[in-house]
Parts: C-alpha cells; structure tokens; sequence
C-alpha cells in the first residue's frame, strides 16, 4: 500500500476511533492521524500474522482501504489510544 492510502486510511482510523473512544484524548487531528497510521500498521501486521500464519514484508494484504480493513485500523487505532493515555497519565503523575 501507498504511503498516501496509508496517510488516509490511519486519518480514517484515528478519526473514528477518537469520535467512538469513550474518554478525553487531548490532541487534535495530528494525533488522532499519528495514532491512526501507528494503529492500523500495527494491527493490520498481527492480522496478517494470525491469517497467514507469517509476518509478510507489510500489512498492507490485511489493512487496505476495505471495510474489513478499516476496521482492524479502527481497532488497532482504539488500543493506540488507550495505551497513549496510559502513557500520558503515568507521565503526569
């Protein structure tokens, strides 16, 4: 996949997953764009890794811009937000 289906498609994951993650985040569209790509690279990688059975060179097979593929973004996008708050809380405490 392209660095720009890529970009749109982790702007796709981070924005639904800020507007559906039921706490405050903080950030803006950035973030949300950061966390989407991180989230989506990330999960699409381990949905190939449990569908193949093997790390493939990307997740590109598993994260298109599909249904099926927004959603593990979407889902990958959630954790990366959950676990950044993690990460800022305990920097903040």
């Amino acid at each position: 996949m392209s660095i720009i289906a890529w970009v749109v498609l982790g702007f796709l994951a981070g924005a639904i997953a800020k507007a559906t993650y039921p706490d405050y985040q903080g950030g803006g569209i950035v973030s949300a764009m950061v966390l989407g790509i991180i989230g989506a690279f990330v999960s699409g990688s381990l949905f190939t890794l449990i569908q193949a059975g093997t790390l493939q060179n990307t997740a590109a097979a598993a994260t298109a811009l599909t249904l099926p593929g927004i959603l593990v973004a979407v889902l990958g996008a959630i954790v990366a937000i959950y676990l950044w708050g993690l990460i800022r809380k305990s920097s903040n405490a």
